[in-house]
């Protein structure tokens, strides 16, 4: 699904140059769920960015459901990230004056759905995410946890390959952080592979495998259930 080969990022000033990846190398299967973790500047967000198209890489090979999409220019990136890649954003991104039916509705407008196959979509991923009820009711009418699975329904509904999932319970208490992830642990076994960074421990060790990024590089790709034996060891 996703294969990544000696990735480089570097950003260039007019005095100093950062590499904010370096020979990153990664694959991530179909149906995988894999967190990523890492200290703050390691270069998690630079790896998402990258894995979501929305910037290129500087150097290196990525394959995208097994489609060379290194040196593509943005107006095909785009097309390929509408088409394939759903986003779950850790401060929900709904729009407060729309109601949830209208939030989830937007980008499927912008891929130009009609009417018909649109509302199909967005009763589909409401009852799934538990809030068919709920569909006019305005996001500051709902829990955090409520909204956040609506963010989660509404990148559902463009029926992406995989999902990328940035700190998707940071925003959240414990509780509603438990539901979200039961949430996502349940889209991923409806066949959706999923990547999500976070930097709670408890939640990175229920993915199916943990990925470490330090300093740029891929560190640590042990399965989950490993990584847990050799800390109690």
């Amino acid at each position: 699904m996703l294969k990544m080969h000696n990735i480089r990022k570097s950003f260039r000033t007019d005095t100093i140059e950062t590499h904010a990846l370096r020979d990153f190398s990664l694959e991530v299967k179909e149906g995988e769920f894999v967190s990523v973790t890492g200290p703050s500047g390691s270069g998690k967000t630079t790896f998402l960015n990258i894995a979501g198209l929305l910037e290129p890489s500087t150097d290196g090979q990525y394959l995208l459901d097994g489609e060379d999409v290194s040196n593509l220019n943005d107006r095909q990136r785009s097309h390929l990230r509408n088409e394939k890649i759903g986003f779950i954003f850790q401060g929900f991104n709904l729009i407060p004056d729309l109601n949830l039916f209208d939030n989830i509705d937007v980008p499927l407008r912008y891929r130009g759905f009609n009417a018909k196959e649109r509302r199909k979509r967005i009763e589909k991923v409401l009852e799934q995410v538990g809030l068919s009820a709920r569909a006019r009711h305005l996001p500051a009418q709902l829990s955090g946890g409520q909204q956040q699975r609506i963010a989660i329904a509404r990148a559902l509904a463009g029926e992406p390959r995989f999902l990328l999932a940035d700190e998707p319970t940071g925003n959240l208490d414990s509780l509603m952080a438990r539901q979200v992830m039961e949430l996502l642990e349940f889209v991923n076994e409806w066949g959706t592979t999923i990547v999500m960074v976070t930097h709670d421990p408890d939640l990175a060790r229920r993915a199916q495998r943990n990925i470490q990024i330090v300093d740029g590089q891929v560190c640590d790709l042990r399965p989950v259930t490993e990584q847990s034996d050799a800390v109690s060891a």
